[in-house]
């Protein structure tokens, strides 16, 4: 595709996505004194502040499928990301966490690669019908690691219970009883909200808008094109932190 954004780093989602990275350091920071040294924070279990931390959330893994389009290869991009969470769950398998089984970087190395995979068919459905579809798919399916489809006091359906007795489903979310991890993000819903951004993408690709091209913060930018390494890297200088803190 032509266009000046076809060739060029979105620098506007770089930032986007460094300061959601941030708020995701800050949430971990607080799960830490919470959980860990037996710290009040009283906003952790407000209705309002899981908006905001599922908010930020998925504009992550909106941004995360937007650069889909400007990606040599979905596929090679999805298995390093898989490989590294998988490194996460070893390590944390070792922490004094419940071990982070199937998170975030699981989920997006996942989406990357059956992105990848289905890229050619994909083409072919035009952008805004893609993500309606896909938005629409989101909601339907983000309650189904709790047990059904749709909106809860308004219309929703059960899901058979057989689908949470079989402890291999839990990447899709269906967890099974007993089930616990440190970091939770099963495909679905979050494989449609990450799709509706490669249909995003497309879109931001063929414009000749430059708007999305300019910095406006480049320290957070920095964070935003590095957020793989700061993810990785967070909690274990956090834990020595807080551990030189409270010990």
């Amino acid at each position: 595709m032509s266009g000046e954004l076809s060739r060029s780093r979105l620098a506007l989602l770089d930032e986007i996505r460094g300061f959601c990275i941030l708020c995701m350091v800050i949430y971990h920071i607080m799960y830490n004194l919470k959980f860990l040294y037996g710290v009040d924070v009283p906003i952790f279990f407000e209705n309002w502040f899981n908006l905001v931390r599922d908010t930020f959330v998925g504009i992550f893994v909106l941004i995360s499928g937007i650069v889909t389009a400007y990606s040599k290869s979905n596929i090679k991009r999805g298995v390093k990301c898989f490989f590294l969470g998988m490194g996460v769950t070893f390590v944390t398998a070792f922490a004094p966490i419940a071990p982070i089984l199937f998170g975030i970087l699981h989920m997006l190395g996942v989406c990357m690669m059956l992105f990848g995979l289905f890229e050619g068919l994909l083409a072919k459905i035009k952008p805004p019908v893609g993500i309606a579809v896909c938005i629409f798919l989101f909601v339907l399916t983000f309650n189904v690691r709790f047990g059904y489809l749709g909106f809860v006091h308004l219309l929703y359906w059960d899901l058979p219970t057989v689908l949470y007795s079989v402890e291999l489903l839990f990447p899709l979310g269906f967890a099974h009883r007993g089930f616990s991890s440190g970091d939770y993000f099963p495909l679905l819903p979050w494989v449609f909200l990450f799709t509706a951004g490669g249909f995003c993408g497309r879109i931001l690709r063929s414009s000749s808008n430059t708007w999305f091209i300019k910095s406006y913060c480049k320290p957070i930018g920095f964070v935003g094109r590095h957020s793989i390494w700061v993810y990785l890297l967070h909690q274990p200088i956090a834990f020595l932190i807080l551990t030189i803190i409270f010990n």
